[in-house]
């Protein structure tokens, strides 16, 4: 018999159980960009996943009362970005509420299908929106990878118990 954690800590479930759990699992930190209205838009997510290989398709969680989701709700194409460990201010900028997301800190031009492109991120793609599903509060975004350059420089950022952190070999 393998040991086991103790049931008698086990919560029932609810908003804050989901972001305990969720605390303990590194994640990958990604930014996804898009053309707003009224200029760019764009979010920190931690929940971006491959989905398919043919065709090259990805997923990210975007919720709906976020100031980017009317862009992704409408638009056609995404930008996605995988940050590098040197990134944490860009990471922490684009999680925050109010920022000034594109200011003269962020680094980016338009990319293809007029796409915000950061720069200096170890890998970015630019994805055509497939389906949003709904998930609660939220929305999953699958998009179908059109182009991207993965030779950019940079160890992975990660988040984990709340802060975004380098690899530790």
């Amino acid at each position: 018999m393998t040991a086991t954690s103790d049931m008698g800590a086990a919560r029932p479930a609810s908003p804050e159980l989901l972001r305990s759990v969720f605390r303990r699992h590194a994640a990958g930190v990604a930014v996804i960009t898009a053309r707003g209205h009224r200029g760019p838009v764009g979010f920190t997510a931690t929940s971006l996943a491959s989905v398919s290989a043919e065709p090259p398709m990805l997923s990210f969680g975007v919720g709906t009362g976020s100031s980017s989701w009317p862009a992704i709700a409408t638009g056609d194409h995404v930008g996605v970005h995988v940050l590098g460990e040197h990134q944490r201010e860009l990471a922490e900028t684009f999680a925050r509420s109010g920022a000034d997301r594109f200011g003269p800190a962020t680094a980016w031009q338009e990319g293809p299908k007029g796409v915000p492109v950061l720069d200096d991120v170890p890998a970015w793609m630019v994805c055509e929106v497939v389906a949003r599903v709904p998930a609660g509060d939220h929305r999953i975004v699958i998009a179908e990878v059109l182009l991207g350059d993965p030779t950019g420089r940079g160890r992975p950022l990660l988040y984990h118990q709340g802060r975004f952190n380098g690899l530790r070999d």
